[in-house]
C-alpha cells in the first residue's frame, strides 16, 4: 500500500518569510484528545509570524508553523468526545498544512451552510476579541482604545466593543491609510502610532502590539484605567506609573480563558455567528493566499498592511 502524504510548511531556520518552504510529510495521525481536520482555510497570525522569527519561546527546529484551521474532520484521536468524523470544525492551532492535528478541547463545530475562510476568520479572532473586553469588564459608555486595530482580531474588537455599548472606540494603526476601512466599521476616531497620546485619555486600552507601544498605552489610560495585553509583542512599563495613575494591566491568553471560563468561551462561540449572522458583525478578509506561497502572506502581516484576516488556501 502506497503511503499517503500530504503538503505542509516547514522552516529550518528562524527567519522571516524567506524561510518558509513546502514540503511532503508522512499522513499524520492524530494524538489523544487531538482531531484530524483536512483543511480548507489556514488563519495567518501575528505569533505564528513572530514564531518564525524566533522571537520570544522557540519551538524546536525543524518549525511547523500554524495559527487556526478550519475544514473537516477525517480521524478522531483517543480521549475524544463530541465529534466525529465528517463534522466541519474550526480550532486554534494546527499546521499549514492539508492535514492538521488541532485539539479537540478548543475545536468548535461550524453551523451549516458557513464556509470554512469565515469561520476561519471570525472564530479565533472573535474569541480573542470578545474575551479581552470581558477581562476589561467593559461597562456602557466607556471609551475604548484598540490598537492593531486593521488586525484579524482588531477589526472584530473594534465591533464588538460598539456593540456593547462603549461610549467612544479609538482606533490606533501604523497607518492612516486604513481610516476609512477603520471608520465603515465604527471607529469614532483613527490615530496613528506616531501621534501624541494615542487618542487618549481613554477608560480601556486593547493592546495587542506591545514592545515600545506599551508604555505609550498605559499613558493614554485615564486615572484608574485598565489595559488588558494580549499580544505577542513582549514591552515594560513603569510600575511608578501604574502606581501614580491608579492604573492596571491585565495579561489575557485565549487558551486559559476557555480553560478557566468554559461557560464565557461557549457564550463567546453562540454570540459570534449569531452576529455574524445577522450581519452586526463582520469577519473581513483581507487575502487568500494558496498554501504553498505561504511566505507572502508572511510579508502581508510584517508590513501590517492587512484589513482583515489573511487566509491560506490548501
Amino acid at each position: 500500500m502506497l503511503e499517503v502524504v500530504v503538503r505542509r510548511i516547514c522552516f529550518h531556520a528562524y527567519g522571516g518569510p524567506e524561510v518558509l518552504g513546502l514540503e511532503v510529510a508522512p499522513d499524520p495521525d492524530p494524538g489523544p484528545g487531538e482531531l484530524l481536520v483536512r483543511t480548507e482555510a489556514i488563519g495567518v497570525t501575528l505569533p505564528c509570524v513572530r514564531a518564525v522569527r524566533g522571537e520570544g519561546q522557540r519551538q524546536p527546529l525543524p518549525g511547523l508553523p500554524g495559527g487556526e484551521v478550519a475544514g473537516r474532520v477525517v480521524a478522531v484521536g483517543p480521549l475524544v468526545t463530541g465529534f466525529a468524523v465528517g463534522d466541519r470544525v474550526t480550532a486554534p492551532g494546527g499546521w499549514y498544512a492539508d492535514l492538521a492535528p488541532v485539539p479537540a478541547v478548543m475545536a468548535s463545530h461550524i453551523p451549516e451552510g458557513a464556509g470554512s475562510v469565515e469561520a476561519v476568520a471570525l472564530v479565533r479572532s472573535g474569541h480573542v476579541a470578545f474575551a479581552a473586553l470581558d477581562t476589561a469588564f467593559l461597562s456602557a459608555g466607556e471609551s475604548v482604545l484598540i490598537t492593531g486595530a486593521a488586525s484579524a482580531v482588531g477589526h472584530l474588537a473594534l465591533q464588538l466593543a460598539k456593540i456593547q455599548g462603549a461610549g467612544r472606540v479609538v482606533a490606533a494603526v501604523g497607518s492612516l491609510d486604513k481610516a476609512p476601512f477603520l471608520r465603515e466599521l465604527g471607529a469614532d476616531d483613527v490615530v496613528s502610532y506616531d501621534s501624541g497620546m494615542l487618542g487618549g485619555p481613554v477608560d480601556v486600552v486593547l493592546d495587542a502590539v506591545g514592545g515600545d507601544l506599551l508604555p505609550r498605552a498605559v499613558a493614554a489610560l485615564s486615572p484608574g484605567g485598565r489595559l488588558i495585553f494580549f499580544g505577542s509583542g513582549g514591552g515594560s512599563v513603569s510600575a511608578f506609573d501604574l502606581l501614580t495613575g491608579s492604573k492596571t494591566i491585565t495579561g489575557m491568553a485565549v487558551a486559559n480563558f476557555a480553560r478557566t471560563q468554559r461557560s464565557r468561551y461557549d457564550e463567546h462561540h453562540r454570540q459570534l455567528w449569531r452576529l455574524h449572522q445577522s450581519g452586526q458583525l463582520r469577519a473581513v478578509v483581507h487575502a487568500q493566499i494558496p498554501l504553498a506561497d505561504a511566505a507572502t502572506a508572511h510579508r502581508i502581516i510584517e508590513a501590517r498592511t492587512n484589513q482583515g484576516k489573511v487566509v491560506l488556501r490548501p
